[in-house]
């Protein structure tokens, strides 16, 4: 009885919180896509799949993009995408594995939401990534160490850019949205957010 208590004040709580956007950014892998479908089914959001509107828009595959126009021309495509999302709110926005690496996405992603960091694992993201041919940064490359050092490469902007960070690993949706909601809860009480 309690414990569905909780459960409708968090959905009661969250309704309330996200007058905003959220923004999950994180490498690829670390469960952006799988978060951001759950948010917006628990909490009736609209979501948005950033590589999903890119390749649609072009009608090509991220990985067709990059070798046609290369990787400066899909990051303008994002940063453009970011601005459009300031024409939104209640949105769940699922960013590709890049976006926080400019400042200018980060200063688009903080005007009008928050940015949530779900990490993983070299070795979990290598396991939910190996038969994946949709990362054009991985083709070639698929192995621990790789991906490791892609990682470190990009951790400091990561958690530069972030205003809670959310470990993914061996976590089930509910288990790492339930988190996501109660940390935002919790730093807008505290007044965190302007």
């Amino acid at each position: 009885m309690d414990e569905n208590k909780d459960e409708n004040q968090l959905e009661e709580g969250a309704s309330r919180l996200f007058h905003y956007n959220i923004f999950l950014i994180g490498f690829m892998g670390t469960g952006k896509s799988t978060v951001s479908r759950y948010l917006s089914t628990r909490f009736s959001m609209e979501s948005v799949e950033m590589d999903a509107v890119i390749a649609k828009r072009k009608g090509m595959r991220i990985s067709d993009i990059f070798a046609k126009f290369g990787e400066e021309y899909f990051r303008n495509l994002e940063t453009n995408l970011l601005i459009e999302m300031q024409s939104k709110s209640n949105t769940v926005v699922s960013c590709g594995g890049g976006v926080s690496m400019r400042e200018t996405n980060v200063k688009e992603m903080k005007k009008n939401g928050r940015v949530v960091l779900l990490t993983a694992t070299p070795n979990t993201i290598y396991e939910r990534v190996k038969d994946s041919h949709d990362r054009p940064l991985l083709e070639g490359h698929k192995n621990i160490p790789y991906i490791a050092q892609l990682m470190e490469a990009r951790r400091e902007k990561y958690e530069a850019a972030a205003d809670i960070v959310i470990a993914t690993d061996g976590r089930s949706e509910s288990q790492i949205c339930e988190e996501l909601v109660k940390k935002l809860l919790e730093m807008d009480k505290k007044g965190v957010f302007g």
